[in-house]
């Protein structure tokens, strides 16, 4: 059976998505409008919202009903 290799991430996962966003968004707006530019921007968007959620869930203002 193999080990499963594993590693720390430096950075939050709400950074790396909006990094993610940003480096998307700038992709697209290299690309001639179409398909391929409207997928780009879609993931760019789903990043985006990911970042979000997983703030919103990590927030302190977010507890568990008692």
């Amino acid at each position: 059976m193999q080990k499963r290799r594993r590693f720390k991430q430096i950075q939050s996962l709400e950074q790396r998505l909006a990094e993610e966003a940003k480096r998307l968004r700038g992709e697209a707006e290299l690309l001639p409008h179409g398909y391929q530019r409207d997928a780009v921007e879609k993931k760019a968007r789903e990043a985006e919202t990911g970042s979000r959620i997983s703030g919103w869930l990590r927030s302190p203002a977010l507890r568990a009903p008692q």
